[in-house]
Parts: structure tokens; sequence; C-alpha cells
């Protein structure tokens, strides 16, 4: 039977709850006791620190965001040839110039194939941290499992949806605590516009490469050439937003670990990342 509570895990207790939602915690698997580390990130057990991945994804992200400027820049070139072209008649677009530009374009749109897969990595990375240290704050809430976090980035038409979910469970576990320890609302807006731009980016661009690809004649391509530019400002938009949100999630966490010592540790210094 599965808990009452979170409908993930088997029901250990007689009123149908499993070891997390009574308030138990599983031994690890040596036997010893959880002891909580620096930061209050336990030892050998989760919660573990997303701090050096948040750092990681951010510097990543950054890439992302040169990668995209330099391919907004060389391919606003490009497209002033194409246009060259059919305002005048000019040949500029055949001859040294337009070698140079469709040269350079390639080169940006490879590094942006190269800084997007590799920022891609990391965070999923991330993402799964984020997700199992959620685990450990608030079992309850979580309307995904911890393999969500890097298997729904990757089924068809699913994947606008599945790792949202993950991420709001994510949120809502990570939330700061009062000096109480009572629970205070954090608002949703870095996730919230973070997922909205992503997902209009990602539909943005898959469009926008599909009209590059089919443009036959000039004028096709002048007008495919400032529609991809555009998608690569809102990429950059995307990209920001994706900052703040790792951030924010990063912090939060930082806070619950800290708020989750063991009694009688003193309160160590916070790590950096967490909020003041």
């Amino acid at each position: 039977m599965l808990c009452t509570r979170c409908r993930i895990r088997t029901a250990v207790t007689d009123d149908g709850l499993c070891t997390f939602c009574s308030g138990t915690r599983p031994p690890l698997p040596d036997g010893s006791a959880g002891v909580s580390g620096p930061g209050g990130w336990g030892v050998g057990t989760w919660p573990r620190s997303p701090v050096g991945l948040a750092r990681a994804v951010t510097a990543l992200l950054g890439l992302v965001i040169a990668a995209d400027l330099f391919a907004i820049g060389t391919g606003l070139r490009l497209r002033a040839l194409w246009q060259g072209l059919v305002t005048d008649g000019s040949l500029d677009i055949y001859g040294k110039d337009g070698d140079t530009a469709e040269r350079l374009y390639g080169i940006a749109a490879l590094s942006q194939g190269v800084t997007l897969l590799a920022t891609g990595v990391v965070f999923i990375i991330w993402f799964h941290r984020t997700r199992r240290n959620a685990e450990v704050f608030d079992p309850s809430v979580q309307r995904m499992g911890p393999g969500w976090a890097v298997g729904g980035w990757f089924v068809p038409i699913a994947n606008f949806w599945f790792p949202y979910r993950v991420a709001s469970g994510v949120w809502e576990a990570s939330a700061q605590t009062r000096p109480d320890g009572g629970w205070r609302a954090v608002p949703r807006t870095p996730l919230n516009l973070w997922w909205g731009a992503w997902v209009v980016s990602l539909l943005f661009t898959r469009v926008t490469e599909r009209l590059w690809d089919r443009a036959e004649d000039a004028e096709e391509i002048v007008r495919a050439g400032g529609l991809v530019a555009a998608s690569d400002a809102v990429d950059i938009v995307a990209a920001v937003l994706a900052i703040l949100y790792v951030r924010a999630v990063t912090g939060m966490q930082v806070e619950r670990a800290l708020h989750g010592r063991v009694p009688g540790v003193p309160a160590p210094t916070p790590a950096p990342g967490a909020h003041g």
C-alpha cells in the first residue's frame, strides 16, 4: 500500500505513512547515524550542497549568452549582405565579405551547440541534485520521482510539462523556514518566468531553424535571418532567467539545510549563495 500522504513510497506505519512522512528516516547503508556536515549538509547521505554545481551552471549559462550574442552579430551581418542583394543588387554576398560572414556565422552556430550541450548536461545534474535534496526536505509535496529530474527532459511532448512538475515540487520543498521553524510562502515568479521563457525559446528556435533551412531566394533568407536573430535574443532572455532560477533554488536549499542541522550543533557560517 502506498503512503496516504505522499502517494510515492510504501506505507510502513499503522496510520498508512511511509518512513519519511511519519517523521522517521531510514538508516544509512553502514548503519551509522546521520550527522550534519559543514554548512548544515549531510555527510554520506542527502541533502548534498548544490552550490558548486550552481556556480558551474551559472558560468556555462554566461557562455550560452556570449555565444548567442556572437550569433546575433554574425547573423545580422550575413543578413545585411543578403539585404543588399535584394535592395540594390549588390553582389557582396558572393564575394570575400560574404565568405567571411558565412564562415563566422558557422562558427557562431557551432559555439551555440557546444555551449548549449555542456550547459544542459551540468544543469540536469544540478536539477537532479536539488530534486534529491527536496526528497529529504519535504517528500510529501513531490509530484514526480527523482528519476524524472533527468528522464523528463527526454520524453517527447511531455518534456514541456514533466520537468516543470519536478521543479515545482523542488521549489515548494526548498522554501525558506522562519526562525521559529514555521513555513513562509515564496513566490514562484523566478520558476514560472524561467520555464515560460524556456518553452517559448525552444518553440521559437525550432520554427526559425526550419524557416532558415527552407529559405532559397534572397528575400526568404533575409526574412528567416531576422527571425533567427530574434530567437537568439529570446534565448538570451531565457538564459538570464535560468540563472536567476538556479540562484533562487540554490539559495533556498542552503538556507533550508541550515535550518535542518542537528540539535545542539552551533549554527555554521552560511555557505555562499545563501539568502541574507
